[in-house]
């Protein structure tokens, strides 16, 4: 028998037997949630080399960071409600091929404004993609042990992603070029977009489909995307500014009038309601606070390693390899705690210890270095923030119905995004407050140790909102059953 015979009988038995599988939904929504998280953070290493190769001005610069944050967060509740009316995977698959043919497209820019508007093209696939990847689990996975371990997994992917993007960005950077930061994308898209493909059979569309809430999408966008705007403005515009503060205002009047349509409407974008169960409330004030805290901590850190301990870039992202391992630790842990007995009895003393790591941090010193300044910490925060991310999602989805799984996993995601633009443009003003015009790294580190310990008290507050706000006990599965079937004779079944 050849090769090639051998080859193909092993794709076909593969396609037969993940077909419908689980396993499949999961492994799509990991390597999907990997991919969007890895974004966040892989580029930032990657700047002085961009602004080199196109020749950005330095004001223009930021924004191949602030305009991925924009429309991704921007855009997250539209594409949440948008996977429960017209179908998850058709979300999923449209986001992901929207954010790879933007990937390929910053990797080709020859001008700033190409990758400007690619990086903007990836935050809109982005918007689409995780939420509906988040609502495929929720749907596969009944509410009790099975989902929380799934969630388990999505959540240590999500950090990981995140935490690596440092190392990736500096290792691609030096040894590959900054277009590989973009191009690195395709593969895992392509990857995600085969597994999907296995796990997810097509679906029919529903016979009675809800019309999109045309003026509730209007009106979430257009408010939070002036909110993030004025927010990751304030790095060239100060806070008291009269531009930051119109914006501002025209956000909130957005997001006011926003509530007011969506209390009115029959087909809600966001069921107000939906925000009265004690887990989803208390859950997106947690990840709000929490997001707030990690974001502006791995800024704080990854700068003082370079600025203040004089470390390059490619060893800056290496040293967050541990916090990477501590972060998966913490999850693992969380989702058998979570598993046995409730959310919230994860989520407690995980904001408690990633507390005392930022904590700990905040006495970073100038003639310090990494086994003395840096390794201690980072175990201690990352494990803590581990045990408070997978809990938190499964806390957000409790008892959430399956045809409002979209609409809930948007509303989380749009938590955590608004929390990490609102935390580091607050926190790195304050910082910067602190610093003065002064550039050496004494003064430096003052301002970036008074942000850590401002990082800290956000968990605390968290810690705090889980006590004062989570239920004690485990709210009951709901009776409903998955909506992604796994029987095939299922398939057509609408999501």
């Amino acid at each position: 028998m050849s090769t090639t015979t051998i080859t193909a009988s092993y794709f076909s038995y593969m396609y037969r037997n993940l077909r419908g599988h689980p396993g499949a939904v999961l492994a799509a929504a990991a390597v999907a949630q990997f991919v969007v998280a890895l974004d966040m953070s892989v580029v930032n290493v990657a700047l002085p080399a961009i602004r080199t190769a196109l020749g950005f001005a330095p004001l223009d610069l930021s924004w191949v960071v602030h305009v991925y944050a924009l429309t991704f967060g921007g855009f997250l509740l539209l594409g949440g409600r948008a996977c429960d009316l017209y179908g998850r995977r058709r979300l999923f698959v449209l986001g992901l091929a929207v954010f790879g043919a933007c990937s390929l497209a910053g990797g080709l820019a020859q001008a700033p404004w190409q990758l400007i508007a690619a990086r903007a093209g990836q935050g809109l696939g982005a918007a689409a993609a995780a939420p509906a990847a988040l609502a495929m689990l929720t749907t596969t996975f009944a509410e009790g042990p099975r989902r929380v371990r799934a969630l388990g997994v999505w959540s240590a992917v999500n950090a990981a992603g995140g935490a690596l993007g440092v190392l990736v960005g500096g290792l691609l950077t030096e040894y590959a070029g900054w277009r590989w930061v973009m191009l690195i994308n395709l593969p895992v898209v392509g990857a995600a977009l085969a597994l999907v493909h296995l796990g997810v059979p097509a679906q029919a569309p529903p016979a009675r489909r809800e019309r999109l809430d045309a003026l509730g999408a209007v009106l979430a966008t257009g408010g939070i995307g002036l909110l993030v705007f004025g927010v990751v403005r304030t790095d060239t515009r100060g806070w008291g500014s009269a531009a930051t503060l119109t914006t501002l205002a025209a956000a909130a009047l957005l997001l006011a009038a926003f509530i007011l349509v969506e209390s009115r409407t029959r087909a809600p974008l966001l069921r107000l309601g939906l925000l009265r169960s004690r887990w989803v409330a208390g859950a997106n004030v947690l990840v709000f606070m929490a997001a707030a805290g990690q974001f502006a901590a791995f800024y704080f850190v990854s700068l003082c390693m370079q600025q203040v301990l004089g470390m390059g870039a490619a060893a800056t992202g290496a040293a967050f390899l541990p916090f990477s391992i501590g972060l998966v630790a913490g999850t693992v842990v969380a989702t058998r705690v979570t598993a046995a007995r409730s959310a919230r009895a994860s989520l407690v003393p995980g904001a408690l210890l990633a507390a005392a790591g930022l904590g700990w941090f905040a006495f970073i010193s100038p003639g310090g270095g990494f086994l003395t300044d840096v390794l201690g910490p980072s175990i201690i925060t990352s494990v803590g923030a581990g045990l408070v991310l997978a809990p938190v999602v499964a806390a957000a989805t409790t008892g959430v119905a399956p045809r409002e799984a979209g609409m809930a996993s948007g509303v989380l995601n749009s938590s955590r995004q608004l929390g990490g633009c609102v935390g580091l443009a607050a926190l790195a003003t304050l910082a910067a407050h602190r610093t003065g015009t002064a550039t050496d790294p004494t003064a430096l580190n003052d301002g970036y140790a008074l942000g850590l310990a401002v990082t800290a008290a956000l968990f605390l507050l968290a810690a705090a909102v889980a006590i004062g706000v989570l239920p004690r006990r485990r709210a009951p599965a709901p009776l409903s059953r998955p909506a992604v079937p796994t029987d095939p004779r299922l398939e057509g079944t609408p999501s």
